[in-house]
C-alpha cells in the first residue's frame, strides 16, 4: 500500500514536471523493487532520451534488461552507460558498467 502511494506521488510531480531525471529515476526503480523490470526498463529509456548524461539509468537499466534475458539490449545499454560515466569522468561507475560488460561475454 505504501508501495502504491509513493508511486502515485511520483507520478504526480512527474506530471509536473516531466523532465525531472530523479523524478523519472524514483519511478524506474519503485518499478524494479516490485519486480516489473519491463516497465522499469520503459521508464529508464524515458529517464535516458530526458537526460543522456544520468548514468544510473544506464547502470539499473542494464541490469534490469540482464534480468529480462535480453543480453544484446544489456550490452548496448552498458556500451552507451560507459561512454557517458567516462564524459562525465564517473569513473566507479563506468569501472562497474565495464565489469557487468565483461560479465555478459
Amino acid at each position: 500500500m505504501a508501495d502504491t502511494m509513493r508511486m502515485q506521488q511520483i507520478q504526480q510531480m512527474l506530471a509536473e514536471d516531466p523532465n525531472d531525471p530523479t523524478l523519472r529515476y524514483m519511478l524506474a526503480m519503485e518499478y524494479v523493487s516490485q519486480g516489473d523490470d519491463a516497465t522499469a526498463v520503459r521508464c529508464f529509456r524515458e529517464l535516458m532520451d530526458v537526460a543522456p548524461d544520468y548514468v544510473p539509468a544506464y547502470m539499473q537499466a542494464g541490469q534490469a534488461l540482464v534480468r529480462l534475458a535480453q543480453e544484446a539490449e544489456a550490452r548496448t545499454i552498458f556500451e552507451r552507460g560507459i561512454a557517458a560515466a567516462q564524459q562525465k569522468q564517473d569513473f566507479h561507475a563506468r569501472d562497474e558498467m565495464q565489469a557487468m560488460l565483461a560479465d555478459l561475454e
